[in-house]
C-alpha cells in the first residue's frame, strides 16, 4: 500500500501547480502503524516530488498505544512536529465500548511520552455525548485533558452511522444514543471551561493555545486547494473536488498501471457559496459577507435579510464589519443556521 500511495504522490505532483505546502497531515486510520521505512518513503517522496515550507506543519494522528518511545523516535526522525492523539475519553468503561484498546493510563502515559520525546505541540481528540456519560463524567474528562496541558483540543459528539456496529445496535435498541439536548449541554461546558484555562474557541469543534490553531484543519475552512492521497483520500483544487476508490485492492491495481482511480465532481457556483457558508460560520473567523459578493456575486445579507435580522434580535448571530460570526449561543445551532442560509 504505501508503494501505491508514494507512486500517485509522484503522478500527483502538479496537481497544486507548484504552490507551496505549509502543511503534511497523516490520517486517515493508523498511520503510526507505518513502519520507519514506510513512513521515510513517503516524507523523502513528498519532499522530492513537492516544494515543501522549511517550517511546514507536519501532523501524524496516532492511537495512545502506538505511540511507544520507539515510535515516537521514528516519527520524530522524519520530521513530524505535530501529534494528534486520538484519546477519546480517560473513562475506561467507555473505551472499551468504543472498541478502543487503550485504557486511561495508556493515553495520559502516551502524552506523557510524546513530551518527553521532544514534542511542543500536542493535540488530543476527545468524544462527548457518550450513551450514559453524565454532565459530571464530561466534566472529569475536560479536567483532564486541561491538566494534560496540550496545545490543541478536537471535540466531537459520538454520531452513530446506520451500516457501523453502533448503528445496527441503536436500530435494535441494544444502544440508546443521548439526545441533541445533550450534546448541546456537553457543547457548552466545553465552551465554558477551554477558554478559561486559556484555550481559543476558533472552530466549533476545536480548540487551541494562542498560536497553535491546526493550519491543516484551518486550510479546509478557508478553502485553500489540497490534495488527499491513498483510497477514500478527497481533493480539491478550488474548482472541483477528486474522490479517490475506496477499496484498497482496486486502488493498489490501479496505480500497479500508473492509473489514479478516482471520480471527479466539477463545484457549482451554488456548491461554492454554501460550503463557503457551512465552513466559515463555524470558524472564529466567520462569514465575510464582502468575500461572497465579491467571488460569487452573492448577496447574503440581502437574500436573508429577515432571517439574519431575527437572529441578530435573538443573539445568536452578530457582525464585525462585514463579517457575519455566531455568538457564544448561536454556536450550538451551527449547523441549523448554516444550512438555512445555503443557497437553493
Amino acid at each position: 500500500m504505501t508503494t501505491a500511495i508514494a507512486k500517485e504522490l509522484v503522478l500527483q505532483k502538479n496537481y497544486l501547480a507548484g504552490e507551496v505546502i505549509d502543511t503534511l497531515y497523516l490520517g486517515g486510520g493508523t498511520p503510526s502503524l507505518l513502519t520507519a521505512d514506510e513512513l521515510q518513503l513517503l516524507v523523502h517522496t513528498i519532499r522530492s516530488a513537492y516544494p515543501v515550507s522549511p517550517d511546514a506543519e507536519f501532523t501524524v494522528e496516532a492511537n495512545p498505544d502506538d505511540l511507544t518511545p520507539e515510535k515516537l523516535k521514528q516519527l520524530k526522525s522524519a520530521g513530524v512536529n505535530r501529534l494528534s492523539i486520538g484519546i477519546q475519553t480517560f473513562h475506561t468503561g467507555r473505551l472499551k465500548f468504543l472498541n478502543r484498546i487503550h485504557d486511561e493510563a495508556s493515553a495520559i502515559k502516551s502524552f506523557y511520552d510524546a513530551r518527553e520525546a521532544g514534542f511542543e505541540n500536542i493535540s488530543i481528540d476527545l468524544m462527548y455525548a457518550l450513551p450514559g456519560e453524565t454532565p459530571d463524567d464530561w466534566i472529569v474528562d475536560i479536567t483532564h485533558a486541561i491538566n494534560l496541558d496540550p496545545e490543541h483540543i478536537s471535540c466531537y459528539s459520538l454520531t452513530i452511522e446506520p451500516r457501523t456496529a453502533f448503528g445496527k445496535w441503536a436500530a435494535t435498541g441494544k444502544l440508546k444514543p443521548e439526545s441533541d439536548d445533550v450534546a448541546a449541554k456537553h457543547l457548552e461546558m466545553l465552551m465554558e471551561r477551554l477558554p478559561s484555562a486559556g484555550y481559543e474557541h476558533y472552530e466549533i469543534s476545536n480548540f487551541a493555545k494562542p498560536g497553535f490553531q491546526s493550519k491543516h484543519n484551518s486550510s479546509y475552512w478557508r478553502g485553500v486547494k489540497y490534495l488527499g492521497v491513498g483510497p477514500s483520500a478527497h481533493s480539491f483544487n478550488g474548482e472541483s473536488r477528486q474522490y479517490n476508490v475506496t477499496n484498497n485492492h482496486a486502488y493498489i491495481k490501479s496505480l500497479a498501471s500508473n492509473d489514479i482511480p478516482f471520480e471527479k465532481e466539477t463545484l457549482t457556483r451554488e456548491n461554492q457559496v454554501n460550503e463557503y457558508i457551512l465552513t466559515s460560520l463555524r470558524t472564529s473567523w466567520g462569514t465575510d459577507l464582502k468575500f461572497l459578493k465579491q467571488r460569487f456575486a452573492y448577496d447574503l445579507m440581502a437574500e436573508n435579510r429577515d432571517y439574519i435580522s431575527g437572529l441578530l434580535d435573538k443573539r445568536l448571530l452578530t457582525f464585525d464589519g462585514d463579517v457575519l460570526k455566531l455568538t457564544h449561543a448561536g454556536k450550538l445551532f451551527a449547523d441549523k443556521i448554516s444550512s438555512d442560509l445555503f443557497l437553493t
